[in-house]
């Protein structure tokens, strides 16, 4: 016998009692609730399990619940619905800039480091991964629950955009292909320790994006994701801090302190470019999201996003491809190159040729190291 589920106003649940019912030793019921305009808020349905308020007593139960949330126009809650819009519009300023970048690496060819293309990818890899994720929420929004091909596809981008932005980063903090083509020991450690973390933290993204608040899992990996991702943030510092230091020792010991002064400087910029993005993204935007009204919490999205695109611009406008970019400024005499070179005589390196270029990135000197 089907029985019609009840339905109840918000202001008028208290002291509701259900009807219950007894199927096969399990026990059944449901109810309809509406929330009008006046009650729209978050709300947290608990389950008390009365047989085991006695001290003392823990029996075992299983529960299984089936929730269907709808809001008008579509299943996203309050502070989701203008994502699909929000994401879908930076993937479009995303992919304007990429464009922009790569218009800009062809007009200064000949200042165009390998560096460079690592940038417009990664800018044309947040676009992508933008766009998969605007998808994505249209289907959770149209049909209730995410489609599986469009999910797995932004889950691939995101892992792809978060890899190649830490990667991208340290790259630019080491100095890799704009004054130097091997990294250092202690360089590649970095390497080593970011990229697996970086696997990690999209492991614990994808977790909590598919479980349910309320489960055990779902706190766990949300605290591994945020320890994850702090322990990255503040490893690719270590490069900008070693090359700070470096330029500094430089300045100060040999006869070229007007160019690596201006290097230091915009190192230092950097430096600071880093940490206000880590500010703004991990610790100002969590704020926001826990303090505004429900139906604003969009904006940490919001915030997010603004935040990542003003740090892609001023990273591309300090470091783009240009003559009179200090940062690119190559030592042109021989006593100059001598400061830049990065080969270590040892047992490893015999044999190889050694390629020293000049700031247009063309062949100046070939040497072989005995």
């Amino acid at each position: 016998m089907e029985t019609k589920k009840p339905t109840k106003q918000v202001g008028r649940i208290n002291g509701l009692t259900l009807n219950v019912q007894k199927i096969n030793g399990s026990y059944s019921f449901s109810f309809h609730m509406v929330i009008g305009q006046l009650d729209e808020g978050l709300y947290n349905l608990d389950f008390h399990y009365c047989d085991n308020i006695v001290p003392g007593t823990n029996r075992p139960y299983t529960l299984k619940v089936e929730v269907t949330e709808k809001n008008p126009g579509g299943y996203l809650s309050a502070a989701e619905i203008p994502l699909p819009r929000l994401y879908i519009f930076m993937a479009g300023v995303f992919f304007i800039i990429a464009m922009v970048w790569v218009y800009t690496l062809l007009k200064h060819r000949y200042s165009v480091f390998k560096i460079h293309w690592l940038m417009a990818a990664l800018a044309f890899t947040k676009s992508i991964s933008l766009v998969f994720h605007s998808i994505n929420y249209h289907f959770i929004n149209t049909e209730g629950h995410p489609i599986e091909g469009w999910a797995v596809m932004y889950y691939i981008t995101h892992l792809l955009k978060g890899a190649l932005l830490f990667i991208t980063l340290a790259l630019i903090g080491t100095g890799w292909a704009f004054v130097k083509y091997i990294l250092s020991d202690k360089e590649k450690k970095i390497f080593m320790i970011v990229i697996p973390l970086q696997v990690l933290a999209n492991v614990a993204y994808i977790i909590i994006e598919s479980t349910e608040e309320g489960s055990s899992e779902y706190a766990l990996w949300k605290e591994v994701l945020f320890l994850v991702d702090l322990i990255c943030c503040g490893a690719i510092l270590f490069p900008v801090i070693w090359s700070i230091r470096h330029l500094q020792e430089a300045s100060s010991t040999d006869g070229k302190a007007a160019m690596n002064l201006e290097k230091l400087k915009l190192f230092r910029h950097y430096y600071v470019m880093i940490v206000c993005y880590i500010y703004f993204t991990r610790i100002i935007a969590i704020l926001l999201k826990v303090t505004v009204p429900f139906q604003w919490q969009w904006c940490y999205e919001f915030l997010v996003e603004v935040s990542t695109l003003v740090f892609f611009v001023l990273t591309g406008y300090k470091f783009r491809p240009a003559s009179n970019n200090p940062y690119l400024q190559l030592p042109l005499d021989e006593e100059d190159v001598e400061m830049d070179e990065v080969l270590t005589e040892s047992g490893m390196l015999e044999g190889i040729s050694k390629v020293k270029k000049t700031s247009n990135g063309r062949e100046r000197q070939k040497e072989s190291t005995l």
